[in-house]
């Protein structure tokens, strides 16, 4: 009778600490719960982009409610702020300090990974049929795939958790392992409401001491990429001047052809939706907009236009994030 006892309490210890065991598919199902039955959140954070030696910061509000998200970057060496804003009407990236106000005709944050929205990160662990879970002492880590449409290069993200299975922090690696971006999460309201007008551009674009038709950058020598794809040679180089800015345009010609326009920026006097093609996507120090032949970022008060019928987003992207004010051979 003793030897039963013991048998059976021993199956049963095994049982219940089988149960109780952390693992890939048990953390799977926390999140999904935790995520999916939120009505609104409002993230804080800190994002680190790397770029070969450069390091971009950003201070990052994250906000979601009822299909409404709001990402506000705030560049930490210039305080420049760009807003990501999903509503009823739209996807926009604003930049409420030029008064520009870009619209897209995107699915955003759906279509792509986005380490700031909590839905993405969800997507992406759902997606990965070889998802795996890391246990150390004092966290969990998951590794998973990650689907940057638009950069093919970032290959991986770990998401770390503390002991009850909340998300801290989130790291993409490229495909040489290399990490490429960071999220470090310092609080999250899981109860956030707000008001009607918190997810409407006219109020988001509301700013403090603008100057009508301020420049913010000059244009004294074009900036040229330091990075061309084989085959490919500077082959011509103009200037336009008009009246309020000034414009570079740069040809590039060979095996990929391309031109590269440039033109300082400048405040609009009244925002207005600006159409344009393609996705929302950071390149260097702000957010721009990809498309399969185009690529438009602004970076230290200069707007760049790369355009190319032969050269694929990767390349587009990587002589973008190239661009330098040294000049190269023609």
């Amino acid at each position: 009778m003793k030897k039963f006892l013991y048998v059976s309490v021993l199956f049963l210890c095994l049982i219940f600490s089988g149960c109780s065991r952390v693992n890939e598919k048990k953390v799977v199902n926390s999140l999904n719960q935790k995520i999916k039955n939120l009505q609104g959140y409002y993230m804080t954070g800190n994002l680190n982009i790397y770029n070969g030696d450069n390091n971009y910061k950003y201070k990052v509000e994250s906000s979601y409610e009822k299909d409404n998200y709001r990402v506000s970057l705030i560049n930490k060496v210039n305080n420049h702020e760009q807003i990501i804003l999903k509503n009823d009407d739209g996807v926009y990236v604003l930049t409420p300090s030029l008064n520009k106000n870009y619209k897209f005709q995107s699915d955003w944050p759906n279509n792509s990974s986005q380490i700031y929205v909590l839905q993405s990160i969800l997507n992406d662990i759902n997606k990965d049929s070889n998802l795996k879970l890391i246990k150390n002492k004092n966290e969990y880590i998951l590794c998973s795939k990650i689907y940057f449409s638009n950069n093919k290069n970032l290959y991986k993200e770990k998401i770390y958790l503390d002991k009850k299975l909340n998300i801290k922090k989130i790291e993409v690696y490229d495909k040489n392992d290399i990490m490429q971006m960071k999220f470090v999460i310092d609080d999250l309201d899981t109860k956030a409401t707000f008001n009607k007008k918190y997810f409407k551009v006219s109020e988001n674009m509301k700013t403090e001491n603008k100057e009508t038709k301020q420049t913010i950058g000059q244009l004294d020598t074009p900036n040229y990429p330091m990075y061309l794809p084989s085959g490919t040679y500077l082959d011509n180089e103009e200037s336009v001047n008009k009246e309020d800015t000034d414009r570079v345009i740069l040809t590039f010609d060979g095996e990929s052809p391309f031109i590269l326009v440039q033109e300082v920026v400048s405040v609009d006097d009244n925002y207005q939706d600006i159409p344009v093609s393609g996705e929302p996507t950071f390149l260097l120090d702000s957010v721009g907009a990809i498309s399969n032949n185009s690529l438009t970022f602004m970076n230290n008060g200069i707007e760049y236009y790369l355009a190319s019928d032969s050269m694929t987003k990767e390349e587009m992207m990587q002589v973008a994030q190239s661009i330098s004010p040294v000049a190269v051979m023609k």
